[in-house]
This record gives C-alpha cells, structure tokens and sequence, in this order.
C-alpha cells in the first residue's frame, strides 16, 4: 500500500502542472455547486440590496482565488525568490512575472466561474439594482412622480421579495424582474465572452509576439522548482544519513562503556589480537552521504550561505559559453578549422 501511494506522490510531483489543472477545474466545479446549494436572501431594504449583493458577487471570488493561490506549491518558491538576497545570483523580474501570472491565471478559474454563475442566475443582478427599474416606462407612470422618493426606493427594494412585495398597483413584480434577469444575463454571457477571448489571447497569442522572453522565463521557472525539490531531496538525504550516524556512533559508545566496566569488574585482560570493531559497510556508506559536513554549526554554516548566495548559474567548464549573440568568450575567438572534402568518381 505504501508503494503505491509513493508512485501517486511520484507522478503528482512529475506532473505538477497537470495536477494544478485538474485541481482547479475542481475548485471551478465545486464553486458552481456551492452557488446552487446557497441560500440566496435578499434584506429587500433600501441601501441594503446593494451592500448585500456586492458581497456575494465578490467575497466569494476573492476566497477562492486565495484558495487557489494557497493549495499551488509554488506560491511558497515565488515568496522565497523574491525576499532572498541577491547574493552571487540576481534575480530576474521577467520570472517572477511568469511565475505569478502562471499561478494567477489558475487561480482566476474558479472565481470567473463563480462571478459567471451569479450573473446568469440574476438573483444578485435583481437585488442590487431593483431600486433602479424604470417604473415611468414598465409601470404606471402616472402615479410615480406623486410617491416621496424614499417611499419609492423603499417600494422597488421589496421587488426580490414576493411575499412582502405589495407594489403591484405601480409595477408588476414579474415584469421588473424579468427585466433585470434579462440584463443580468446579458451581462453574464458577455463576461464569459470577454474572459474567454483574454484567456485565449493570453495562451496563445502572447507567446507569439514575445517568444524568446516567453522561453527563458518558462526555463528558469522550471529550473528554480527543480532546484528547490533536488536541494529539499539532498538536505533530507544528508539528515537521515547524519542522524543514522549519530545513533550509530552513539551505541557503539554505550557498548564500548558496557565492555569496559565488565571489563573492570572482572579484572580480565583482553588478548593483544582484540580490535577495535570495524565499522559495517553501511556505517561508510552513510559517512560518504555527509559529503564531510558532519557537525552543526558546518550545516548552519551551509544553509545560511545557501539563502544569502546562492551558486551563480554558471557551471565550471573550460570552453566559452554561447549566448543570444552566438558568443560570450573573452577575447578573440579561436580560429575555424577548414576541412576539404574530395569525391572521385569509380
């Protein structure tokens, strides 16, 4: 069983991207049943309907973006890359943006659904701008201009309300709300429109106007979570190996202090052939993991430097490095060498 789970950790973490998909087209799902299981209760009071309204059409979308920000790992990797020291390595804006706008543009998913969702149901629509119906061209316009304008905006608020609505000798309650629904929905499908057509620009055709800086900045970002994971993969190997050595260290000490005292007690003198043991093969095999850190304050040391500098991206090698320019050795280049090739006809 432990296996199995370990190959679903495997695959999830080789298939992240993947996996943040499916995860929030999740969160988009249950966002849209959320929004039919909701109890939707208009206060119907004048200065109410609108406080009321904005709340459901926006608090809801700003927990699930946070939701969304928080369940994706590298919200933790682009906070770390943005407060660390500059150190021997800079910090590129271009990444972080990719980064950000990468985690974003998941994150948005479920609040477009939801902000969709009450649009096209109209109920929120309804509630917060019942007091705005046009009653001089559904209504009986004659009789509108005699009502006080508090009395009036207290009449229209009860709208959302059939069974406190008592205005239908000014406007039929079934015509005003069918009046806001239809714009609602208007509203809804030309959001939808609208998101759908800056999602497609953003996925397709940004790329293609900024395809070099879209490449770097994709290769980086890739290149510091791979970092992050392989320096957590190595820190975690060197604990366990620092840890079994210690323990290990720490019996053969207590058996050492066992012989000795029995060793005393009997007054036995041990043969001159009698060795200290030989450490088994494993017990080198973990010294060999420590890569020669073996106290704590050399690991502090290590883990400091690596927050503060981390190791320029520049691997050691003797030959020049090519760059956006075909070139970035120092001085001249080296001369080409020119091979002739002859054919001859049998």
């Amino acid at each position: 069983t432990m296996d199995k789970f370990r190959m679903i950790f495997q695959f999830l973490q080789s298939n992240q991207e993947s996996f943040m998909n499916g995860i929030c087209g999740i969160m988009a799902l249950a966002s849209a049943q959320m929004y039919s299981a909701f109890d939707f209760n208009c206060p119907c009071l004048p200065g109410y309907n609108a406080a009321y309204s904005a709340g459901i059409l926006l608090a809801p979308p700003l927990v699930l973006f946070l939701l969304g920000l928080v369940m994706n790992n590298n919200v933790s990797m682009l906070a770390e890359e943005w407060k660390r020291p500059p150190g021997r390595r800079a910090k590129d804006p271009a990444v972080l943006r990719y980064m950000f706008c990468s985690m974003a543009q998941r994150a948005l998913i479920a609040p477009v659904v939801w902000v969709a969702v009450t649009l096209l149901d109209g109920k929120c629509f309804l509630c917060a701008f019942c007091t705005a119906v046009p009653v001089t061209a559904l209504g009986n316009g004659s009789l509108a201009p005699g009502l006080p304008a508090p009395e009036l905006a207290r009449l229209l608020a009860r709208v959302p309300c059939p069974e406190i609505y008592d205005g239908d000798w000014l406007l039929a309650r079934e015509v005003a709300v069918r009046y806001l629904r239809c714009i609602s929905q208007a509203l809804g499908w030309s959001f939808v429109l609208l998101t759908t057509l800056l999602a497609f620009v953003v996925r397709s055709v940004r790329p293609c106007f900024t395809q070099v800086a879209f490449l770097k900045s994709k290769y980086w970002s890739h290149y510091i979570d791979i970092e992050r994971k392989l320096f957590d993969e190595t820190c975690t190997e060197h604990a366990k190996a620092f840890a079994k050595v210690c323990i290990q260290q720490f019996f053969e000490a207590m058996n050492h202090d066992l012989e000795l005292g029995h060793t005393h007690g009997t007054l036995a003198m041990a043969p001159a052939s009698a060795a200290a043991p030989t450490p088994p093969d494993g017990a080198e095999e973990e010294r060999e993991k420590l890569r020669g850190i073996t106290d704590q304050g050399t690991m502090n040391r290590l883990l400091t430097s690596w927050h503060k500098c981390k190791p320029p991206l520049q691997l050691g090698r003797e030959e020049p490095l090519l760059m956006g320019n075909g070139w970035a050795g120092g001085g001249p280049r080296p001369p080409r060498k020119e091979v002739a090739t002859y054919f001859s006809k049998v």
